[in-house]
Formats: structure tokens, sequence, C-alpha cells
């Protein structure tokens, strides 16, 4: 049996909740496009996204070690896809629409810079007088401007839903500015949840390259009640922690988090008595949550790993390392734009020069930042 869009529309319809957004009901793409036969609008903004430079950068682009460190930590992409799988868990048993969800955590990373956040700080600071450098802003900027795949016009030509998602991608880290998306509305139940699963990820994955690296160690772990949650739910000592039973550990510190999240949620859907995605979007409050309890355990274990791991020595100074080299770039280009390439330098008149470079060197990856520097700067590097 073939499964045609319609098909897919009509499963789709039978299976999500009244507050899930069906493809059906898109408001559609900027530039209207005839959709695919086997295929919906969402499964294909998944898609578009998935073959895009911009997505396979995220391979070479900082989490917390860069590239140099290793290749067992996570990447931007490795994190993309846990965020992406975790989300896909949570909007099935809550009954958002899957594919959604993962194109907007597919999408959510994109206009990170090389460096991670020490990158994209130095960026903003660098363009204070030109509008800034916010990666949530360039994200939408690479889907709708920058990258360059279709004729008939710039950018993805996304839906306006997963849109809406990126551009209202919020985490501690990131405050979304949706003033073209209905700033008004919260995001959609699919969004809230792309939201969430990025910041559980991060902690969970965070946690365990730290353990891995040796930055954390079970004894300094010692009093955080996440952590000696899972210690005993597993039935583990902190002296047993090999590499199997750290996985074991992260794994249980997930699928945790992931069932208050689920429990949490769907209580407060219910008392919330919404019946539809409106209904959502117009609550004076995200639905999407952990309890109270793992709220706050989880607040305790971001503040660890701020603390012991963002703030650890060896971090702080491949973040120092990371600064100097984007604001070396920034100002050799600055001084001298012929040195763009050719194509890069075709932007300068529609955008302006500081958001030229600024575009070109967020796109960078870790490793080709370094050797960009290399050429820029050092005279025994060739061209």
């Amino acid at each position: 049996m073939i499964y045609s869009r319609q098909q897919l529309e009509a499963l789709e319809d039978r299976a999500l909740a009244p507050y899930g957004i069906r493809s059906k009901d898109s408001q559609g793409r900027a530039i209207p496009e005839d959709e695919p036969r086997f295929r919906t609008v969402f499964q294909r903004d998944r898609d578009r996204i998935l073959h895009t430079t911009a997505f396979r950068r995220l391979e070479y682009k900082t989490q917390v070690f860069i590239i140099s460190e290793g290749d067992y930590y996570r990447t931007r992409l490795t994190h993309t896809l846990e965020v992406a799988q975790i989300g896909r868990t949570i909007a099935r048993a809550l009954g958002a629409n899957e594919d959604l969800v993962e194109a907007t955590c597919l999408a959510h990373d994109l206009g990170h810079s090389p460096f991670g956040h020490s990158g994209e700080a130095i960026l903003d600071a660098l363009m204070e007088d030109h509008g800034g450098f916010d990666h949530n802003k360039q994200s939408l900027r690479i889907v709708t401007e920058l990258e360059n795949r279709y004729p008939e016009f710039s950018g993805l030509n996304l839906t306006w839903e997963t849109r809406e998602g990126i551009v209202k991608h919020e985490t501690e880290y990131d405050i979304s500015d949706a003033s073209a998306y209905n700033p008004e509305l919260r995001g959609h139940l699919e969004a809230q949840i792309a939201n969430i699963a990025d910041e559980l990820a991060y902690s969970a994955h965070d946690l365990d390259d730290g353990l891995r690296s040796g930055m954390i160690t079970t004894s300094m772990l010692a009093g955080i009640a996440l952590w000696e949650m899972v210690l005993e739910s597993v039935g583990l000592r902190p002296a047993d922690l090999d590499e199997l039973s750290r996985h074991r550990l992260i794994r249980r510190l997930i699928g945790l988090e992931i069932s208050n999240m689920v429990e949490t949620t769907s209580q407060r859907l219910k008392k919330s008595g919404v019946q539809s995605v409106e209904d959502l979007q117009r609550l004076d409050h995200n639905v999407a949550a952990f309890s109270g309890e793992m709220g706050s355990q989880n607040r305790q274990l971001k503040d660890f790993l701020y603390a012991n791991l963002y703030r650890h020595p060896r971090v702080v100074r491949m973040q120092a390392k990371a600064e100097r080299v984007i604001r070396d770039i920034f100002a050799a280009y600055q001084r001298e734009p012929a040195m763009l390439p050719h194509h890069i330098q075709k932007e300068i008149e529609r955008v302006g020069l500081e958001r030229t470079i600024c575009d070109y060197i967020a796109g960078m990856t870790d490793r080709y930042a370094v050797e960009e520097h290399s050429k820029l700067l050092d005279p025994t590097v060739g061209p």
C-alpha cells in the first residue's frame, strides 16, 4: 500500500491531540509551491533542513569542547540530533506533530557561530553598532536568505509553523525575538517541546562529556540531587563509575527527565482546558515544563555545570583563544574587504560590510576559523 500526502495528513488528524498542529492546516510557505505526493509539508521542511550546508557544518562546530580536544565529545551536530530524538519522543507521547518538532529541533542551532556561546558573545560585541548577533536570528536568516539552493527563491521557503518554531526558540541562554511572528502568541506546543528537549539534552550530555573529560568527578557531584537520585535508581555507587556505568546513568537521567516532563505537561494541558492550537498559544504560560521539584533539581545541576565545567580553566582557556581568533579575523576583513572570497564580497552592497563579515564568520566551522586565522595573520602560511 502506498500512502499519499493526503492519507498521511488523515493519519495525522486521527493521531494528534486537539492542540497538535496538523500539516494540512499549515499557513503555508512565503512562496507557494506544489507539495510532494508522499510527504507532508513538515516532512519536506525537515528534509530541506537536513540537506543544507549549514546543517553539515554543525559537525565541526563546538558544543563545549573544540574539535582538537578529541572526537569523543559532542559537537553541534550530535547535540542537534540528540535534541531531535528527545523531541520526537516527547511529541509522540503528548500528541504533538513529530515532524514539526523534528524540523524545529534540527534547525534550532543552524545559526550558531564557531566556538559555541563564546563565539556568539564575541560576534555580538563586534556587531554592537551594526544590529548585533544572535544565533536564533541567524538560524532564521539562514533558512530565509542565506542558503542558496533553489532558483525560485532565497533560503528554504519553509512553512510558517517551522519558521515560527525557530523564531520562538527559547532557553535560559536563548531569548527569542518574534516581532514578525505573532509576538502576542506563545510558541506552539511543538516549539515548546523543542525548547525543553534542547535544555534537557545539553544538561545531560554536557554532564556526560564533563565526566568523560575528567573535569568533573563523581566526588564533585556528591549532594547534587539529580545525580544522587539517578545513582540510587540504577543501584550504583560513585566508585563503580566505569564507562559502561556512565552510559547507564546518563540514559537513566534522560529517561527520568523525559518521563517527568511528559507527565507534568500532560497535567498542565488538562488543567488549562485547551482544545486547539490557538487556545494553547494564547495561554499566559508555557505548558511544556518539568515539575517544580524536577525544575529545582535541574537548576542545581545547571549551576553545578556552569561553575565546574563551563568555567573550568581548560574550557575558559579554549574560549579565550576562540574569542581572539574571531576578533582578529573580523578586524582583518574590516581593514581589507578584498580578502573575502568574491562570492562573499558581492553581499556587501546588499547588507553592508559588517553584516557580510558576520554572516561569513558565523558560517565557519571551528577548524576553518583557526585555519583562516593562520592564513590571514601568519606570514609563513600560504593564502
